[in-house]
């Protein structure tokens, strides 16, 4: 699981709802803290056992380079209810819900859209659904089909144990032996303990038995028009190294190794992050533009 280093809010980020036809989902949205914003906004999704509050140390610089960016909780997650459908928690369930806070977030302006781990299988559906037209697409942590390795392992444990035995068991068996072995300081760990248990056993479940699952859409997403990065950590044990560089190369993608990081590096090296999405957000950018002039 992805475990944030600190949990207070930097200047400029807020907690918000963003209400849709389908209801709340809870946000983190980010402003510059000084200029104004003058870029296309962003929105961030996290991965399975994950939260907007991933995207924390990332969201300041993120939006001082000019632009609102908001990170999400996915529906069933966290702070954003969800039902007991089980068919709520596809990926294309998922993905529809994506669409939708998009077409919000833009409100009628080309989006950035960035997806974390399992986020980026959902991310991916709306990419290819084709109902929102993307200013770029960032998968961080994110391979092309069914997450593989121990994290695999992982995934299968929730999908098989929540429902027999519940949040707060799995927690006590599983969550919490790991992050008391890496050393998780008291107020981290207690948020950990509260973000899992306010998951959606139904949710959680079903999203697990997803990313263990998912069938490879890479060609799918390739024939999407969209500037595309894949952005991962040098120690990646989600998907393999080289299976998310050949993932880019197979779309032809920018793609960005992250020094030091593992499965999460806006947490992990936050600044190299933050600074590789900005670097790519300004190139779709202005590729956009001189794209629209030329047909002008």
């Amino acid at each position: 699981m992805s475990t944030p280093r600190f949990l207070n809010l930097p200047p400029g980020v807020t907690p918000l709802k963003l209400e849709t036809p389908q209801g709340a989902f809870a946000a983190l949205e980010a402003l510059p803290v000084s200029g104004v914003v003058e870029r296309w906004p962003a929105l961030l999704v996290p991965g399975l056992t994950g939260s907007k509050e991933d995207f924390i140390a990332v969201l300041q610089t993120l939006a001082q380079s000019g632009r609102r960016v908001l990170a999400v909780d996915l529906r069933g997650q966290y702070e954003t209810p969800g039902p007991d459908d089980p068919g709520a928690y596809t990926c294309a369930a998922l993905g529809a819900d994506i669409d939708l806070l998009a077409q919000i977030v833009g409100d009628g302006e080309p989006l950035h859209l960035v997806g974390h781990s399992f986020g980026g299988l959902v991310t991916r559906e709306a990419v290819i659904d084709g109902r929102t037209k993307f200013a770029s697409y960032t998968l961080m942590s994110s391979g092309p089909a069914a997450i593989v390795g121990r994290r695999a392992h992982a995934s299968r444990r929730i999908m098989e144990e929540v429902p027999r035995f519940g949040l707060e068991q799995v927690w006590h068996d599983s969550f919490e032996p790991e992050a008391l072995s890496a050393g998780v300081p008291d107020d981290i760990l207690a948020f950990l303990r509260k973000r899992l248990l306010s998951n959606s056993p139904v949710g959680l479940s079903r999203m697990a038995r997803e990313v263990v699952s998912m069938h490879d859409r890479t060609e799918e997403l390739r024939q999407v028009e969209v500037p595309t990065l894949v952005l991962f950590g040098e120690h990646d044990d989600g998907w393999p190294a080289d299976m998310q560089a050949e993932m880019a190369q197979a779309l032809g993608a920018e793609i960005v190794v992250v020094p030091g990081a593992a499965h999460s590096p806006a947490v992990e090296a936050p600044e190299t992050t933050a600074a590789a999405l900005i670097r790519f957000w300004n190139r779709a950018e202005t590729r956009h533009m001189d794209t629209r002039s030329a047909s002008v």
